[in-house]
C-alpha cells in the first residue's frame, strides 16, 4: 500500500519538473533585446579606415565608434545579466 503511494508522488513530481522551465517568454525577450544591443554596438565599431593605406582617415575617431558603440555593448551585457537574473511573476 505504501509502495503505491510512493509511485504516485514520484510521478507527480516528474510532471512538475517537465512543465517548469528555467526561463519564461519574457526572459527570452530580454535576452534577444540584449543581444541586439551588443550586435548593434559591434556594428557601429566596424570600419573607420581609409581605402588607401597611405592616407590617414580621421573617421576612426568618431563619436559613434569611441563612445556610443562601447556604451551600447556594455548596456547589452547589463540587459543580459538582467534577463538571466529576472524571476517570473508566477514564482
Amino acid at each position: 500500500m505504501s509502495n503505491k503511494n510512493f509511485e504516485t508522488k514520484e510521478k507527480g513530481f516528474e510532471n512538475q519538473n517537465e512543465e517548469a522551465f528555467a526561463f519564461t517568454r519574457e526572459n527570452y525577450k530580454w535576452v534577444l533585446i540584449g543581444a541586439g544591443f551588443i550586435m548593434f554596438g559591434f556594428i557601429l565599431m566596424i570600419g573607420g579606415g581609409s581605402d588607401n593605406p597611405d592616407v590617414f582617415g580621421s573617421g576612426i575617431f568618431s563619436f559613434s565608434r569611441w563612445t556610443l558603440a562601447p556604451l551600447l555593448v556594455l548596456a547589452g551585457y547589463a540587459i543580459e545579466v538582467y534577463a538571466i537574473m529576472k524571476k517570473s511573476k508566477a514564482n
